[in-house]
């Protein structure tokens, strides 16, 4: 993984210019802010963005991918560089085990385990035992991802209702809802698991894998990155729900944050810039890893994920999905 170049967040809307071999991002409000094209990994566009092909030129020889949040938060698609880290023995490899139902189904099995044990892990591990036992007693006898993600649905169900009794009334989800979010609480599920999503492109896209094949979700369904989505469930409880119970338990959230009418809500703009600023943080936390006996950045744990699946497709190594440790 890239180490000397970073993720950078564009909170405001903004116009970007190519300047020799540097962006320079002109914003209607502020500094023109000029950044070395080898400091930049990806960038993620909060806010609208305008790029002309001179930028685009640019992005594409460095391979740096433009992330776009929509209006409500939601990840609404990428720019993407041509596709060059992608091998041709990889993706057959990765197509034969994602089509192998007898290998492709216990990875399949392991996400959603390993997603619900972190959502109980994050939450509360007393009161989420009964559903997460029951979700590891149904999952073993499922027939097929449908059924997988039923039953993944089910201990989410639970998983919110507890996750509602440690937030204070007016950040509470009760339930899960989309495009667009109901209220704050679900405004603000929906912003950090978008921006999750697209880091996850972004680690994928530095391995030989190809992002529309996957083992729990659709393969290349609606032209989505499958994998990213298989790949961003284990981690999205590890930034998007204890990151609202954090703040909402330091009082940090606060109404003026969010926008909100009778039946949709998305953060204001100051909201926004708290959010990520947030996450931002939370990206560069590092925690020891147990295997590489060095600390890792929770960024770059999405890239390692992203190799051991390399490695189960390449070399039969048994995929074991991420869960949290500490």
């Amino acid at each position: 993984m890239p180490t000397a170049a970073r993720t950078y967040w564009l909170t405001t809307s903004c116009r970007i210019r190519r300047k020799d071999q540097s962006l320079l991002i002109e914003r209607d409000h502020g500094e023109h802010v000029r950044i070395p094209i080898t400091d930049v990994r990806d960038l993620i566009a909060c806010k609208p963005v305008d790029v002309n092909t001179s930028v685009i030129s640019l992005l594409n020889q460095h391979h740096i991918n433009v992330h776009l949040l929509g209006y409500y938060g939601d990840y609404t698609g990428s720019l993407t560089a041509a596709d060059t880290a992608t091998s041709g023995e990889t993706v057959i490899a990765q197509v034969a085990l994602a089509t192998d139902p007898e290998r492709a189904m216990p990875i399949a099995r392991d996400i959603v385990r390993a997603t619900a044990f972190n959502v109980r892990r994050i939450i509360d591990r007393t009161l989420l035992k009964a559903p997460y036992t029951v979700l590891k007693n149904n999952t073993e006898d499922a027939p097929d991802a449908a059924s997988l993600m039923g039953i993944e649905g089910n201990f989410r169900r639970s998983a919110w209702e507890v996750l509602d009794t440690k937030l204070p009334d007016w950040l509470q989800l009760h339930g899960r809802s989309r495009r667009p979010p109901k209220n704050a609480g679900n405004a603000f599920i929906s912003y950090v698991n978008g921006i999750v999503y697209a880091r996850t492109v972004t680690a994928l896209r530095l391995t030989p894998l190809h992002t529309g094949i996957a083992f729990l979700h659709s393969t290349m369904e609606r032209q989505r990155h499958s994998l990213a989505l298989d790949m961003a469930e284990m981690f999205k409880p590890m930034f998007s729900e204890r990151l609202l119970l954090r703040m909402a338990s330091r009082n940090q959230l606060k109404p003026h944050h969010f926008d909100v009418d009778s039946n949709q809500a998305m953060l204001s703009d100051t909201g926004r810039k708290l959010v990520v600023a947030a996450v931002r943080d939370e990206f560069a936390t590092t925690v020891n890893h147990r295997e590489l006996k060095r600390p890792v950045a929770y960024d770059e744990l999405l890239y390692l994920e992203a190799l051991k699946v390399t490695r189960a497709c390449l070399e039969g190594d048994t995929y074991k999905p991420f869960r949290i440790w500490w």
